[in-house]
């Protein structure tokens, strides 16, 4: 079994978080200590004490349940919700690869198991030069694919897929997630899918109860992560 894992997905905003939340949790069953990585994070919010929090990390840090600091969970905490490297440039700075990999390499020293979720799709710029997909290549750790299901997701899953493959990195599984509690010819995208990317389907997470929904920019609930891993295997 592989201990370190990527996430990334067809879109912003179609459940990474969600995804990387319930595999830490699978993970959990194997290993003692499970870690949630963000290479960056572009958007913060402040709690009820004033303090900075991105929901992300927050409901990382949940799901491993080890109480590490944001701080050693994340190269760059941004506060403005843009894409990463507009966010980072609105401030002066600019990102480095080589510090998110370090920044990695050090939490990966400390844990047993990592799961890195991505920012944004799988192309996303870092900076000028680099994108999101040049991290992973660094990183040398197989990908799960989180694909959104609604209108569209089809072509934005296998253009994902193309992608990866093209780069020559392993795409351990993918994963659908229920992005709307009535999608249309669900199955049928389902079958589509499968018929067209060899990697293993790793499981379908139907949307979310009422109840377990997020509210704004808060983190899941750690029953929401349950939820979600009932309906997931590991690669």
């Amino acid at each position: 079994m592989n201990r370190h894992y990527f996430v990334t997905g067809t879109d912003t905003e179609i459940g990474k978080t969600l995804v990387a939340g319930a595999l830490i949790l699978l993970l959990r069953e194997h290993f003692a200590r499970v870690a949630g990585f963000k290479p960056v994070v572009a958007g913060m919010q402040r709690n009820a004490n004033h303090q900075l929090i991105n929901e992300d990390l927050e409901t990382l840090m949940l799901a491993s349940g080890l109480g590490l600091p944001a701080t050693q969970l994340c190269a760059y905490q941004l506060e403005q919700a843009v894409a990463p490297h507009l966010a980072a440039a609105q401030i002066g700075i600019e990102l480095k690869c080589n510090v998110m990999l370090a920044a990695y390499q050090q939490l990966s020293r400390q844990v047993d198991a990592v799961i890195v979720e991505g920012a944004g799709g799988f192309l996303v710029p870092l900076n000028a030069e680099m994108n999101l997909a040049d991290l992973v290549e660094l990183l040398e750790i197989p990908v799960i694919l989180v694909v959104g299901m609604r209108l569209g997701c089809l072509n934005h899953a296998l253009l994902t897929v193309a992608a990866i493959e093209q780069r020559g990195l392993k795409l351990a599984g993918w994963v659908a997630n229920g992005l709307h509690p009535q999608m249309p010819l669900l199955a049928e995208n389902l079958r589509s899918l499968q018929e067209r990317i060899s990697a293993p389907l790793l499981g379908v997470i139907d949307y979310l109860p009422p109840e377990l929904q997020k509210s704004g920019n808060t983190p899941y609930s750690l029953s929401a992560l349950e939820f979600a891993k009932k309906s997931l295997k590991l690669p």
